[in-house]
């Protein structure tokens, strides 16, 4: 059991996130596409029918052109929102508004699209589309903890704040933090039910998900029902028979206790 769900582990993290965020990435494309062009794409907290954004839904587009990213990004930042793409800290305004707007991003797995915004220097320009319009941003500079941040924005200034994971790949030891100044015009920021005061502990840098637990224990229970059957079936129909019928039970069944087991490690590796 123990072998199942290690290998399982390891091939989720390390080849299949990455198919996994590819295919969510289509797939938000094509929705966040339909939207902007019939103009429902939200632009607060709320949808276009002022129904609270659901996590995972898509708000915006992101292009680094220096680092090649080009992801469409997420309402939330818990680490089961962050396996689609790039998320939007509920508690901040989105991009292009007057404000703060704070972007959290994977450094490693699944797809990792925040793996390089170290690299970015002072002056390189960052794109992002929301339902208010192409808003652009300079880069002011990158910063790790115990670094001064950035003056304090004046009214009607915007400033955007890319986040992710620092350390070698798959292990995290700290946060990087890129901030950049908008130069294009500044928006009306929408309304926001949640502050900083109520943004949920799984929304933070670097937290687990803790919230699906009950998703890993069913999991395990079939990966342990699994075995048992395995077992059963190896002594009763012989070893040829089990294992060409429980073999790909078991790395279904691993495969599913691992992606519940990623949930719970930090959302920025």
């Amino acid at each position: 059991m123990i072998g199942v769900i290690a290998a399982g582990f390891l091939l989720n993290l390390l080849i299949l996130s990455h198919l996994q965020y590819a295919v969510s990435q289509q797939q938000l494309r094509a929705t966040y596409t339909d939207q902007l062009a019939a103009g429902t794409a939200p632009v607060s907290e709320g949808n276009f029918e002022d129904v609270l954004l659901q996590d995972g839904e898509p708000v915006a587009r992101i292009e680094i052109p220096a680092i090649g990213v080009d992801a469409i990004v997420v309402e939330g930042t818990s680490s089961g929102t962050l396996t689609a793409g790039p998320g939007h800290r509920r508690d901040t305004g989105l991009p292009g508004q007057a404000g703060a707007s704070v972007l959290m991003g994977r450094a490693a797995a699944y797809g990792g699209p925040f793996s390089r915004i170290q690299e970015l220097a002072p002056g390189e320009t960052i794109s992002v589309v929301t339902g208010q319009g192409e808003h652009i941003y300079e880069v002011i500079g990158v910063r790790y903890a115990g670094d001064p941040s950035p003056a304090p924005l004046t009214a009607g200034e915007g400033r955007l704040v890319l986040e992710t994971a620092r350390g070698f790949p798959y292990m995290p030891n700290g946060v990087v933090r890129v901030d950049a100044q908008l130069v294009s015009t500044t928006q009306p920021a929408g309304l926001r039910e949640t502050t900083r005061r109520t943004l949920a502990p799984e929304d933070k840098e670097l937290a687990g998900d803790t919230t699906s637990v009950w998703a890993l224990v069913f999991a395990l229970q079939f990966l342990v029902i699994a075995e048992i059957a395995g077992v059963y079936s190896l002594r009763t129909f012989g070893a040829a028979k089990a294992w060409v019928v429980f073999v790909p039970v078991l790395v279904l069944s691993g495969l599913l206790v691992a992606d519940q087991v990623t949930r719970l490690l930090p959302n920025l590796m």
